[in-house]
């Protein structure tokens, strides 16, 4: 059902059973795909493509052209995969040449007011909870959570698997399966709760712990700390994944473990 209350420009793309509410704003070169709802005084530009059974909710400022002062009009583009629910008032920049696109993966949930900048790629099934602002060039993985009123630095990443607590000014590389906390923003343990949940065993959550302890705990350099890693914790997929991110950690990584 598309209102009659409603804009959609000529050249945009709308799948039959998309549901678009009065007030709403779809302009050239927009896709949408089936199922997807697009909220009262939802806003969607040029250059951005919404995926199957998306939920946007009223007020998304969706596909604007990045805040970047090199920005050319590049004709570039903003990505939402399916089944993601961009909640109200969030701001979600289109790409700039670095990368020509900004992207959200499948399953993805931003609550209200949260701002993704240009050439971020966020990866499937994450929250990024209220008002958190993701600066440009920022890597998040999959089934990561960020807490609310929480800031991001750009070209950061952050690994698959973790966890960042509300308020947090997130400046350095977070590696996967951890909980960050603290100010500066530091090591406070495996994210073991969400991995069980998630499906990893004991034996696996332990082996995690193994590699961070090493790393975050005992006071090595981060050098250091992948030598050890290396000679003597055994091989897994997920110490592989680990000493990947590590060794990509162009930022450097956030602090260790402090009483």
């Amino acid at each position: 059902m598309i209102s009659n209350l409603s804009y959609i420009h000529p050249l945009a793309k709308v799948a039959e059973n998309v549901i678009v509410e009065p007030f709403a704003y779809i302009g050239a070169n927009v896709e949408i795909g089936e199922g997807t709802w697009v909220g009262p005084h939802a806003t969607i530009l040029e250059g951005s493509y919404v995926g199957k059974n998306c939920k946007l909710f009223p007020g998304a400022v969706i596909g604007a052209i990045p805040q970047d002062l090199k920005f050319k009009g590049e004709n570039s583009t903003l990505v939402i995969e399916d089944n993601v629910i961009v909640r109200e008032c969030c701001t979600l920049n289109r790409g700039t040449e670095a990368s020509m696109t900004t992207r959200i993966g499948k399953g993805t949930m931003l609550m209200a007011y949260v701002h993704v900048a240009h050439d971020c790629f966020i990866g499937s099934n994450c929250i990024i909870a209220n008002n958190v602002n993701l600066a440009g060039h920022i890597e998040i993985g999959n089934q990561v959570i960020i807490g609310g009123m929480s800031a991001v630095h750009q070209f950061v990443k952050i690994g698959d698997h973790a966890m960042i607590g509300g308020g947090s000014l997130v400046r350095k590389d977070v590696p996967p399966y951890v909980k960050a906390a603290r100010e500066p923003l530091s090591y406070v343990g495996v994210n073991s709760v969400g991995l069980r949940r998630r499906g990893f065993t004991i034996e696996q959550v332990n082996h995690i712990q193994d590699i961070y302890r090493i790393l975050f705990v005992k006071g090595n350099n981060v050098k250091k700390a992948i030598e050890t890693i290396d000679a003597t914790i055994h091989e897994s997929a997920e110490k592989a994944f680990i000493m990947q991110f590590l060794m990509q950690a162009d930022r450097g990584l956030m602090k260790g473990f402090r009483q």
